[in-house]
């Protein structure tokens, strides 16, 4: 199978946007779409041009997948690869080289938004990773990672029975060690975002480095 990026949606500004104007990169859940997340980019009020992917698997129940839930919460290498693979063509071929990519993803989208950090740091200003998990299996970047550590808020609500505790012990294991990281969670939520969660995302954009 070729996973590649067929649908999309973009900021009114993105095509316009100067060579060097971050990006954000954003990526939805297991069975969203495009559609789920430019809603958000827009309530933050940041300015910064954007584009929604749609993930490249269709789930026969409706919906979109970056990769197959073979092993619940730990994608193997195998797994994420293509659907990594797939959406740095797209950046390669779509966004200046210039630009340095916000990922801003929501629980699977959330892996693929660490993805783009832990194969390419160089191209990654700062990453956001909602009620999301991480990959155990080892990527190209992670040596470079626990060197750099670049800037990562990762928010989750204390009541999310969606990502298991498991999952969760993994991400932080692995974010503390392999990022400056900017950790928020949320009495009461979820599998969810809300305005608290809204607002902690944009001062995390606001801060210099994001810009």
């Amino acid at each position: 199978m070729t996973y590649e990026m067929t649908d999309w949606i973009t900021s009114d500004n993105f095509a316009a946007a100067a060579p060097d104007s971050p990006v954000l990169v954003l990526t939805h859940g297991y069975g969203s779409n495009e559609r789920d997340l430019p809603g958000i980019a827009e309530w933050l009020g940041t300015g910064l041009p954007w584009v929604s992917l749609r993930a490249p698997l269709a789930l026969p129940s409706g919906g979109f997948a970056w990769f197959p839930i073979t092993t619940p919460l730990n994608p193997s290498a195998n797994d994420v690869e293509p659907s990594t693979a797939a959406l740095w063509h797209w950046i390669d071929a779509h966004i200046s080289p210039h630009a340095p990519l916000i990922p801003l993803g929501f629980s699977q989208g959330g892996l693929m938004a660490t993805q783009l950090l832990r194969t390419r740091p160089d191209r990654i200003g700062r990453t956001v990773v909602l009620a999301g998990f991480v990959t155990a299996a080892a990527q190209p970047a992670d040596a470079d990672l626990t060197r750099s550590r670049p800037p990562v808020l990762w928010a989750r609500g204390e009541q999310d029975t969606v990502i298991t505790p498991q999952a969760v012990g993994r991400a932080s294991e692995f974010l503390h060690s392999h990022s400056t990281l900017t950790e928020r969670t949320y009495p009461g939520l979820g599998h969810s975002v809300d305005e608290r969660v809204l607002a902690d995302v944009r001062e995390f954009l606001k801060a210099p480095s994001a810009s």
